[in-house]
């Protein structure tokens, strides 16, 4: 197997040599949509050292005058293609560009019930993470938020690069320790440290930042993994391109042979229901992506997804406070052991 290292990384990048793990989880606390843990192959390449920061993405708004589709107008005709059947058009004044904010909440609440702490925000953007009259001055170095997976797939295509599928993702994020729970091993705080930024405390309304941050951090805030990559665990999600499907690793698990270079459903035509699946409700049908990687928000008593077998399905029209996504690119496949 070709060693990291072996290949000269682009800037910002690290070289990930091509390998075979074992992904998904059937660990106590695994969400059904992990299972079954099967063996994959990847092969080499490059991926970003953290994830698109907000200095990152301004660079690239700046140079092609992109807007996102946070900043864009709501087309309902699109919009009302991810609501039930005959759900009504909401008001005009309701639909105006924005984007989904974390509120944090009064007290104790009911966990299944997500809209006690998103806040659809008018006017919210990857420029304005808490909506109108907040700015990312002063977080220059922490991850872009509020992007859809449009929008980082268009930032990816003009940095010449391509969003990783999700075996990349999860053979990268345990940085070469093969089955372990965490980027870093099995215990959570080894030492009683903190290695990425989650809710602490009582979530989704009491954060007493024990971990240094409540909300996103500067990249490089914790210790990187074994391949060298920060925020691989905690901090903002990261999109993926695969599509997502809950029973995805059901499908194509098979005990008898390794999966090559997987890279996600051709559709969800066909998806059974998982019951227990984390991702966020929508209607049956309506394509997803895969997030990866967990949040600023994720608490073991709550999802616990810093993990990285976690997996989640996020529509790829939806920007929150903590969805960020880095880059990959295919690295020469003569340097992978064969």
């Amino acid at each position: 197997m070709a060693r990291a290292g072996t290949l000269e990384n682009p800037p910002g990048m690290v070289a990930i040599p091509g390998g075979e793990f074992t992904m998904g989880s059937e660990a106590a606390g695994a969400f059904p949509n992990e299972k079954p843990a099967h063996r994959v192959r990847v092969a080499s390449f490059f991926i970003d050292i953290h994830p698109v920061t907000n200095s990152d993405y301004s660079k690239f708004v700046e140079a092609t005058g992109y807007r996102t589709m946070a900043e864009r107008p709501v087309d309902w005709e699109e919009l009302k293609k991810q609501a039930p059947p005959g759900t009504p058009k909401p008001p005009d004044e309701v639909l105006q560009p924005g984007s989904l904010v974390f509120r944090a909440t009064n007290g104790p609440v009911d966990l299944r019930d997500m809209s006690q702490w998103w806040a659809w925000t008018t006017g919210a953007s990857w420029k304005h993470p808490e909506g109108p009259g907040s700015t990312v001055a002063g977080r220059e170095n922490h991850p872009v938020v509020h992007v859809a997976w449009e929008d980082a797939q268009a930032y990816a295509k003009w940095a010449g690069k391509r969003l990783p599928t999700e075996a990349e993702w999860e053979f990268a994020a345990r940085g070469g320790l093969d089955g372990k729970r965490y980027p870093w091993g099995d215990g959570e705080n080894p030492g009683n440290r903190f290695l990425l930024n989650r809710w602490t405390g009582d979530f989704p309304w009491r954060n007493d930042a024990l971990d240094g941050f409540a909300g996103t951090s500067p990249v490089g805030s914790f210790p990187p993994n074994g391949y060298g990559l920060c925020d691989m665990g905690g901090n903002v999600w990261n999109w993926c391109s695969d599509i997502y499907r809950a029973d995805a690793f059901a499908v194509r698990a098979d005990p008898e042979k390794v999966c090559c270079d997987p890279q996600g459903p051709a559709s969800t035509r066909g998806e059974a229901f998982v019951p227990g699946d984390p991702s966020p409700p929508t209607v049956p049908g309506v394509e997803r992506r895969v997030t990866k990687g967990g949040s600023f928000l994720c608490h073991p008593g709550y999802c616990e997804s810093y993990r990285p077998a976690a997996r989640r399905g996020t529509p790829p029209d939806t920007g929150t406070s903590h969805t960020g996504f880095r880059c990959a690119l295919d690295a020469p496949q003569s340097q992978d052991a064969r």
